[in-house]
C-alpha cells in the first residue's frame, strides 16, 4: 500500500467554509477516486502545517492514476480556495502517523 500525505494551512476567515468542503466534498471525493482517507491531524499549538492528512491506495499505479484524474484536479483546485502552503508526497504506507 501507498499513502498520499498532504499538509496545508487554512486561509484565515475561511474556516467554516473549509470544514464544510472537507467533510462534504473533499473526503468523499478522495474515496470516489480510489484514495481512502486514513487520518487528519490539526496542529493546535506549535510550528508546522495547520493540517496534516493522508489517504491510502492499494498500489502506486492506482494512486498515480487517481492523482492524474480530472476529478482530483477539480478537488485540489477547490481545496486551494480555502488553504495555503499546500504540500503533498507519496510514501509507502506503514500504518499510524506518518510525515
Amino acid at each position: 500500500m501507498f499513502k498520499l500525505l498532504m499538509s496545508w494551512n487554512i486561509r484565515p476567515g475561511h474556516e467554516d467554509d473549509y470544514l464544510d468542503f472537507v467533510i462534504h466534498e473533499f473526503s468523499p471525493g478522495l474515496s470516489s477516486i480510489g484514495i481512502r482517507p486514513t487520518d487528519a491531524w490539526y496542529t493546535y499549538y506549535g510550528e508546522g502545517p495547520q493540517i496534516l492528512t493522508g489517504g491510502i491506495s492499494d498500489d502506486m499505479e492506482q494512486l498515480h492514476m487517481a492523482l492524474a484524474s480530472p476529478e482530483w484536479q477539480d478537488l485540489k483546485k477547490r481545496l486551494m480556495t480555502y488553504v495555503t502552503d499546500y504540500q503533498q508526497k507519496i510514501v509507502r504506507a506503514t500504518g499510524g502517523f506518518q510525515i
